[in-house]
């Protein structure tokens, strides 16, 4: 990792209308990713973190708010621009069974972004296929086969590979363990981890499991409601969490000792009080404010969702 910004998000906001209602999913989201750097996202199920990864790569255009890499807004490229916006951003998404054409063979899969960029043709292009094949643990003979063939650990490999083909600078990892056995999912992130060393790579990594984020990320940003409440190095977050949502989720992460485990004492979230006084933070928030407030050397909270009591 170096101290080189890839990525700025600045007051991102997502709204999503659903009939006379405005869904905010993500609410005035700022923080930045280091280039070769892990960032990972966490937060519970419609907390924003999916929203987030989708609006960096492009998919959703913000409601307002800015994504920039290397300086540049990506949502005022031109289509010539975009093209090689999307060369140098991919995304691992979380299901690896719908993420496959179910029509195409694992070569063409790989293959089709080769072919939209024009990277390779004829024999050299079956090669890097084979090459990509190696470098995620599959073998040559699977170009062939389709993706029903294949276990939801070898589906997700095929996902990575299809990443990796056309050379990007930064992956959105959506999610890539959570629909994977407890028993491939250590195998999977270690691969990511090696590529990343490799391939000099830089991470986006959105997840669920605290303990997983904890051994890929560099840095971890936790979200609540479609807000950013705490952003720290990763060893700083679980060592010193000082958002109470921050130590409610990492108090939730099962202990691997029966005994321990079940006199660990969960720490409970009052969300009633902590939705209050977010509305009430927001009711005398001026346009643009900085909302995160720097506790410690990059460790960023919002200091108006803290429980008072815990101070």
């Amino acid at each position: 990792m170096t101290n080189e910004i890839l990525f700025e998000i600045k007051h991102l906001k997502k709204y999503f209308n659903i009939g006379d209602i405005v869904l905010r999913a993500v609410d005035d989201v700022t923080f930045h990713i280091y280039k070769g750097e892990t960032f990972g996202l966490v937060g519970e199920s419609g907390s924003g973190k999916t929203t987030v990864g989708r609006t960096i790569m492009g998919l959703y255009k913000p409601t307002s708010g800015q994504v920039l890499m290397n300086g540049v807004d990506i949502h005022k490229l031109k289509e010539k621009e975009k093209k090689e916006f999307h060369r140098k951003v991919q995304m691992i998404f979380q299901d690896p069974y719908a993420s496959l054409d179910p029509r195409m063979t694992v070569g063409d899969i790989i293959g089709e972004g080769i072919d939209i960029h024009h990277l390779y043709t004829g024999k050299k292009r079956l090669e890097r296929i084979y090459q990509l094949l190696e470098m995620v643990g599959l073998n040559q003979e699977h170009a062939s086969r389709f993706p029903h063939e294949f276990s939801g650990g070898q589906r997700q490999r095929i996902g990575i590979a299809r990443a990796l083909a056309i050379e990007p600078e930064f992956i959105v990892c959506d999610e890539p363990i959570s629909a994977l056995d407890v028993s491939i999912q250590a195998q999977v992130v270690n691969l990511l981890i090696k590529l990343q060393k490799e391939l000099k790579l830089t991470y986006l990594f959105i997840a669920h499991d605290l303990s997983m984020v904890k051994h890929i990320s560099d840095r971890v940003g936790v979200m609540y409601l479609g807000h950013m409440v705490e952003i720290a190095r990763s060893e700083d977050l679980y060592r010193n969490p000082i958002h109470p949502y921050t130590k409610s989720l990492l108090s939730a992460i099962p202990i691997p000792d029966p005994k321990v485990e079940k006199n660990k004492e969960r720490i409970r979230f009052d969300e009633d009080r902590t939705a209050n006084l977010f509305h009430a933070k927001k009711a005398n928030h001026t346009a643009n404010a900085p909302i995160l407030v720097e506790v410690e050397k990059e460790h960023f909270v919002d200091l108006s969702f803290e429980n008072k009591a815990d101070k």
